[in-house]
């Protein structure tokens, strides 16, 4: 007598993270910066941590989730593309925070189901398809190694470190904009153009400006047109001593141009500190990161950065994103398994309110309460503004290469055209390692 018996994988432990979910036949993933902080527990590592919590609501990263949205609605809605298959998502908030990014991007590969019965057929499909995000190269890099062992596709809407495109390495990272070659490559063509020889290189500490520091002084090496007075690697944090003996080598330098790899978030402290010591006078060549931020566009800063040349990504248009825009509503019920978390935090942030039940002493202080219909029409903010789509547009084009993948793969016939093995699938048998060989096509 033979005995049946079945396999079960149960999950250990559940991460908390912001999120927006919508169901599916196919669900794609996705990973953006809701927050530009979090507050990370010391790990003592002689109990369990606490969860990080997230704060300081980012709109242009929640923008930026909610056209992913947009574009999955749009896709359901076009009988040619995908045609009887209905596309999902589960994005989570990455907080600017590696820790709080990699958990979610495990989360979408293992997806959050308590158990999980393995039988014989292994019929099924997995949590998620592929992903789009995350938002930064340290990310990036950190999560493609391990869902690059699973094949599983990745498709980064503003990660430029040129060491992603290496397909060893990271065989399943994909993204819709240039790598920093493309950034390095044309600034030292201002360079030339302005016939500027001597300059200043700042650069962040991670993976994005150092990255950047080198392919930068190896490819004007090569050019022969400059050379560089200094390289400085600013501060992760706010290091008053270190920033202030930056500005001061920037000041005493004989190098009026500055060139300049950093996220808008942390170079408020360094030009904080160009003010402090009244350096006028200087050049400055900004990278796509600094030239879309609108954090430095104030009359305080404009006397010491008036005259900054960018570098910036492909504008484009995404018609109904607007309307798309004024439809959100919050939830009501707070389901914590389904709800949209992002979209009341992003509310309550927007209305300066509170859902029910409001913490302790916010209304006994004059808060408001959130009713949910408050109306985001009368709100003036950068959430509705459409007519500067950048990085917008590349999370657009993410969202339509993986279904565009998926499309291929659920049409073709292996042996026929470029398709060969079992790259072709069908919807009720599919692997993201089959997407990832069809995105190689689109991106």
């Amino acid at each position: 007598a033979s005995t049946s018996f079945s396999l079960s994988c149960q999950l250990q432990g559940q991460f908390h993270l912001n999120e927006m979910h919508k169901t599916g036949d196919v669900v794609l993933g996705g990973l953006f910066q809701v927050h530009f902080l979090s507050s990370v527990p010391d790990l003592s590592f002689t109990s369990q941590p606490q969860q990080p919590t997230c704060h300081g609501v980012y709109v242009l990263g929640f923008k930026s989730a909610q056209t992913m949205a947009f574009a999955i609605d749009e896709i359901n809605r076009n009988s040619n593309l995908l045609p009887n298959v209905t596309l999902g998502y589960t994005l989570y908030d990455n907080c600017l925070e590696l820790g709080i990014g990699f958990r979610g991007a495990l989360s979408l590969a293992s997806g959050q189901e308590d158990q999980i019965v393995v039988d014989d057929t292994c019929v099924g499909n997995p949590p998620v398809i592929g992903v789009v995000g995350d938002s930064t190269s340290t990310n990036s890099i950190a999560i493609s190694n391990v869902l690059g062992l699973y094949r599983v596709p990745m498709v980064s809407y503003y990660a430029t470190c040129s060491c992603l495109s290496d397909r060893q390495k990271y065989p399943s990272f994909f993204r819709t904009i240039p790598s920093d070659a493309f950034q390095v490559r044309a600034m030292i063509q201002i360079l030339k153009h302005f016939g500027w020889t001597w300059a200043g290189l700042l650069v962040s500490d991670d993976d994005y400006g150092l990255h950047a520091a080198r392919f930068f002084q190896s490819e004007l090496s090569v050019s022969g047109e400059g050379c560089l007075a200094y390289t400085e690697v600013l501060p992760w944090d706010k290091d008053t001593e270190e920033l202030g003996r930056i500005v001061d080598v920037m000041k005493t330098s004989t190098a009026r141009v500055v060139i300049v790899f950093e996220h808008p978030s942390r170079i408020i402290h360094l030009i904080d500190e160009v003010v402090r010591q009244n350096v006028t006078g200087l050049q400055w060549i900004a990278s796509v990161a600094l030239t879309e931020s609108v954090v430095l566009q104030t009359p305080h800063f404009m006397p010491y950065l008036c005259g900054i040349l960018g570098i910036t990504i492909r504008q484009g248009e995404i018609p109904g994103l607007r309307d798309f825009l004024l439809q959100i509503h919050p939830d009501l019920h707070h389901n914590s398994s389904y709800g949209n978390s992002m979209v009341n935090e992003f509310w309550e942030f927007t209305f300066q309110c509170r859902f029910a039940p409001a913490p302790a002493g916010w209304l006994e202080g004059g808060g408001a309460q959130c009713t949910g219909k408050e109306d985001l029409g009368n709100v003036d903010n950068e959430y509705l503004d459409i007519s500067n789509l950048r990085t917008e547009y590349n999370v657009y084009k993410a969202v339509y290469a993986l279904a565009y993948s998926l499309d291929d793969m659920l049409r073709c016939k292996p042996g026929s055209g470029p398709f060969s093995g079992n790259s072709c699938a069908s919807l009720q048998s599919l692997e993201p390692w089959q997407v990832c060989y069809h995105c190689t096509l689109h991106l």
